[in-house]
């Protein structure tokens, strides 16, 4: 038998680690594409920095979900 401690604790990790790789590969891909968009059209940079800020700003959220949930598996019992 595990200990629950130990289950708990791993479960902690996976939470964290799928909760902050995808979502920096998210925010990765949109500064490419913003800054490809950018360069191809830099009439459009106001409009698309816009959109790009705000499209990392939900990518980031989804991390501090994953945050918030390790930290409930963590100090709640």
């Amino acid at each position: 038998m595990e200990n629950p401690e130990v289950v708990r604790l791993i479960a902690i990790a996976f939470v964290m680690g799928i909760g902050t790789i995808f979502p920096a590969i998210a925010i990765g891909k949109i500064g490419e594409r913003g800054a490809d968009s950018i360069g191809r059209n830099p009439e459009a940079a106001p409009k698309v920095q816009t959109a790009m800020i705000l499209a990392i700003a939900f990518a980031e959220a989804i991390a501090i979900y994953a945050l918030v949930v390790s930290l409930i598996l963590k100090f709640v019992e």
